[in-house]
């Protein structure tokens, strides 16, 4: 179906912003290039998956700053990158208050965990009972942000309040993992991250006030990356009882096989731009290019996915890891696991964030809830 009018303004303004991306890929060449250049090129900015919210970030107070603080300098690129991600982080807080729904006074917590050989990382807890949870506990799930593995962080503000949001109406308790960014910390910095707090989470449950027999996995975008990923370790490591997978927009296949670049045809991006701007995604989190071949960065290309929780995968008609989401629901299904697929049509890849002013978001969020309350059965 066409795209929804809600996203024209926006989209022009991605449009705009990807081939100015490129254009100063070109400049940025073309200036190391010239024999008579005077300094260094200039540094590029780093642009983000999906819309223009993904403008690379990583603001104070957010974002892995329990990393951060001993992140080793990178030249140039650096400065470049703490001014992109503070003007998205104010990007990000006036689409919560224009086009977003602010998150419920709930009751949250802070906890710092410690990771083998990696970074501590900070976790977010969002309870949503009043006061005391139930004798029994209730239900928990770990999630983690979206952001192309470079933005975004915990204390962003349509995070936070969707986080508030789904722990309140799901009446699950959300764990969320403020994992490092790249290239600062590249792969598996966060996975193993990510695996640490699900170790956490599970030798904290009393505590919590989580049942440890009702756990789940959710993550958006990158995050929905990690959230597969995991599930991939803890099977080959622990086996904790996981209950659900629940994965929007996933990207699960960093070697790009299973981009769908026919979304992006109808919204005017050439197929060359697009598909540079996503390889980029790749090339920030990895280390080395032949490691979108591993299981654990890329979660589809895994030999097995026998004994993974089962799979609520959402995806958007209008966004090039539809395509990703597909192939991991119907890998899913080959091995066993219970798995669904759905796709909203007329909207893009960060339609979550505008419960304020488009109902396929608000639909979005509460099949989300349903997905979540999965864990109270």
């Amino acid at each position: 179906m066409d795209l929804d009018p809600f996203f024209e303004e926006r989209l022009r303004v991605h449009r705009k912003y990807l081939f100015d991306q490129a254009l100063g890929s070109v400049r940025s060449r073309l200036s190391a290039l010239w024999p008579f250049a005077k300094g260094p090129a200039p540094a590029m900015a780093m642009g983000g998956g999906g819309t223009a919210k993904t403008t690379a970030h990583k603001p104070k107070g957010t974002g892995s700053e329990t990393a951060g603080d001993s992140a080793p300098p990178l030249g140039p690129h650096a400065r470049a990158r703490a001014r992109h991600r503070k003007a998205a982080l104010a990007w990000d807080r006036r689409e919560l208050h224009k086009v977003g729904m602010a998150g419920p006074q709930i009751r949250t917590t802070e906890h710092v965990v410690d990771v083998d050989g990696r970074p501590a990382v900070r976790v977010r807890v969002y309870h949503p009972d009043p006061d005391d949870p139930p004798s029994q506990g209730l239900p928990g799930v770990v999630s983690f942000f979206g952001g192309a593995f470079r933005i975004g962080g915990i204390g962003y503000p349509t995070t936070d309040a969707a986080h508030r949001r789904r722990a309140h109406d799901a009446g699950v308790v959300v764990a969320a993992v403020d994992y490092a960014l790249a290239p600062e910390y590249p792969y598996p910095v966060a996975v193993e991250q990510a695996y640490a707090a699900l170790e956490w989470l599970f030798a904290s449950a009393d505590d919590l006030g989580i049942d440890r027999k009702r756990i789940g996995v959710a993550g958006t975008s990158a995050g929905a990356n990690l959230a597969a990923a995991l599930t991939l370790v803890n099977r080959d490591r622990t086996r904790h009882p996981l209950r659900l997978q629940l994965l929007e927009v996933p990207v699960v296949d960093l070697t790009g096989r299973h981009l769908d670049l026919r979304a992006t045809r109808p919204l005017g991006i050439p197929r060359f731009i697009a598909l540079r701007e996503l390889r980029s995604v790749a090339r920030t989190y990895l280390a080395d290019p032949r490691q979108a071949r591993e299981a654990y960065a890329s979660p589809l290309l895994a030999a097995s996915h026998d004994g993974l929780p089962p799979a609520v995968i959402l995806t958007a008609e209008y966004d090039p890891l539809r395509g990703d989401g597909d192939a991991y629901g119907a890998a899913l299904r080959r091995a066993g696991v219970d798995a669904s697929v759905v796709r909203y049509q007329g909207v893009t890849h960060d339609t979550p964030i505008f419960a304020g002013a488009l109902p396929a978001a608000r639909r979005w969020h509460d099949d989300v809830v349903a997905a979540l309350r999965r864990l109270h059965a």
